[in-house]
């Protein structure tokens, strides 16, 4: 088994990924949107962290969130997140993928892969870059032309405070732009 090692970073900068049990396409249904809202912000309300960044796609998510000065524990909020989003989702109609034994027997239900990636944000331009390849990412994954026609993610946010222009990536008319590159590892299997 491989050996699975955190970046720990006491006030860190944090990019995650936490991907669905089978990549199911289930951010697409409004019952499940308003339940992960819910679950990121009780998880906040228990665990402070800045969420920087963020885009919701039918399969999986994209955080970017700093923790508070001298706390490194990212793991137990992305946990917190998806205990919570799991209960409260189940117990609302949600429904979830056929589990293998093994996930039964450990008690992991069919809508979370166990793990998830995350890269620790070393420096500002490092930071650009994961708050772009997060904001192109509906683009990438063809569920958008362009980062402002995606309505689940923090881009209007940061048109709205002036960090970035309205057609920042945006093919709308024709026009063509260069993608923000890739960071590697971001797509889980």
């Amino acid at each position: 088994m491989p050996n699975y090692r955190r970046a720990l970073q006491p006030g860190g900068t944090f990019f995650l990924t936490i991907v669905t049990h089978n990549r199911r396409r289930m951010f697409d249904q409004p019952l499940a949107r308003a339940h992960l809202r819910r679950a990121i912000a009780a998880a906040r309300a228990d665990r402070p962290f800045e969420l920087v960044a963020s885009v919701l796609l039918p399969d999986h998510l994209h955080l970017i969130l700093t923790l508070p000065v001298g706390d490194a524990d990212f793991s137990v909020r992305i946990s917190a997140i998806k205990a919570r989003f799991t209960r409260a989702y189940l117990l609302a109609g949600g429904t979830e993928t056929p589990q293998s034994v093994s996930r039964a027997e450990t008690r992991h239900r069919g809508v979370w892969q166990k793990r998830f990636w995350e890269h620790l944000i070393g420096d500002e331009s490092d930071l650009i870059d994961c708050i772009e390849y997060v904001h192109h990412n509906p683009v990438k994954h063809g569920l958008a032309t362009c980062p402002h026609a995606w309505e689940w993610s923090s881009f209007g946010p940061y048109v709205d405070r002036g960090q970035y222009p309205r057609n920042w990536c945006c093919t709308c008319g024709g026009s063509t732009t260069t993608s923000p590159r890739d960071i590697v590892g971001a797509e889980m299997d």
